[in-house]
């Protein structure tokens, strides 16, 4: 008894010449948008860093006036110095350690000022908070126009709920930092100068991320486009006139 098989030669279909030429235009097309997004991003930067260079002098503060970024700026009011936070995992020198932040309350009713007192570093021992006391009296506070430190990717609670004030907190939103002091905040934050009293560890810049890595990523990004784009001309010609 003999079996017999029947074998069915199936040919596949060759991609289309143009879909190479077609998803490498894709590809030059989203380099270009890269690198001039990199490009806009380092000046901005660049533009940031000019204007902390250009701030001088501090003018007074009151609620309800515009800032601008960096801008340097004097506040009046009374620190409540039982409602502190300690916003952890920021790195300094390679060393990991706090920014304190304190509300500065300024006149009955206003959204008070958050104030960041600068950087203690984290050791093994629990933090001595008597480090963190402040007078009682009102006081005139200098200092920058800045923002909370935030975080590309965060998980969990901003602010520790189960902490007693101090308040532990990772990355915490003005607006998360508002819910648990339970009172509006300023939409800015105040980096206290580097010369007034009552603070820690501050050396304030722009952003660490300067214009120039930016203008070297859009290099980068400019290279493989400009490579790419080489390689794709090189191959329409080789088909043409093959």
């Amino acid at each position: 008894m003999s079996a017999q098989y029947s074998v069915n030669n199936t040919t596949k279909k060759p991609l289309p010449s143009w879909l190479p030429l077609l998803i490498g235009t894709i590809l030059v097309i989203q380099f270009a948008g890269l690198c001039a997004w990199q490009i806009s991003r380092g000046l901005e930067k660049r533009a940031d860093q000019q204007l902390f260079k250009d701030e001088t002098g501090f003018a007074p503060w009151q609620h309800g006036m515009e800032v601008r970024p960096h801008q340097r700026l004097q506040a009046t009011g009374q620190y409540d110095s039982e409602h502190q936070f300690l916003l952890e995992n920021i790195i300094v020198n390679s060393r990991r350690g706090y920014y304190v932040i304190t509300p500065l309350v300024g006149l009955s009713g206003e959204p008070v000022l958050l104030v960041n007192r600068g950087w203690i570093e984290k050791t093994g021992e629990p933090l001595d908070l008597s480090r963190l006391v402040l007078p009682a009296n009102r006081l005139t506070v200098r200092g920058r126009a800045g923002s909370l430190p935030r975080a590309g990717m965060k998980m969990g609670e901003a602010v520790n709920a189960k902490d007693d004030w101090p308040k532990g907190a990772v990355y915490p939103s003005s607006e998360e930092v508002a819910a648990a002091l339970g009172r509006e905040v300023q939409p800015f934050v105040l980096l206290m100068d580097q010369d007034e009293e009552h603070g820690f560890f501050r050396r304030w810049v722009p952003t660490e991320f300067g214009p120039g890595k930016h203008f070297g990523y859009a290099l980068q990004w400019f290279a493989m486009g400009a490579v790419l784009s080489g390689l794709l001309i090189w191959n329409y010609r080789k088909k043409r006139f093959k």
